[in-house]
């Protein structure tokens, strides 16, 4: 059983990918990282999404950043959305995370703020205890 799936949008993110897990590696919480696109990858995201007995999931994404709402679409689970600042300062993508529609709820952090993402993920865990 993992903690926390973190899912980044593409290959290109790693930069952010390596801001969560390094402060998940800080505290010993158990992590999987995934690449899926939720425009490339939908049938292999949706999959991952039901298989998967993480806790809490990291949705990291730039550009239209759709994947955050994605995966919420897809689970009762938290998910916590990290906008990447691809393009236009990264404002396209955090705009598209924190512009969820009623009953598709996403928590964000700040643009390229993944450590941010870690803690909030860490203290929901610590919430359910």
């Amino acid at each position: 059983m993992v903690d926390i799936a973190i899912i980044s949008g593409s290959k290109s993110d790693q930069a952010i990918v390596d801001k969560v897990t390094a402060r998940l590696k800080e505290k010993g919480t158990s992590f999987e990282h995934k690449v899926l696109s939720a425009h490339r990858n939908p049938r292999e995201l949706e999959e991952y999404i039901s298989e998967t007995d993480a806790r809490v999931f990291i949705g990291i994404a730039g550009l239209s950043a759709a994947l955050p709402g994605v995966i919420a679409s897809k689970t009762a689970r938290p998910v916590i959305g990290v906008p990447v600042s691809a393009k236009l300062g990264g404002l396209d993508a955090l705009l598209s995370i924190v512009q969820m529609p009623p009953g598709v709820p996403v928590a964000c952090v700040g643009i390229d703020n993944g450590e941010n993402a870690a803690l909030l993920a860490l203290r929901i865990l610590e919430s359910g205890r």
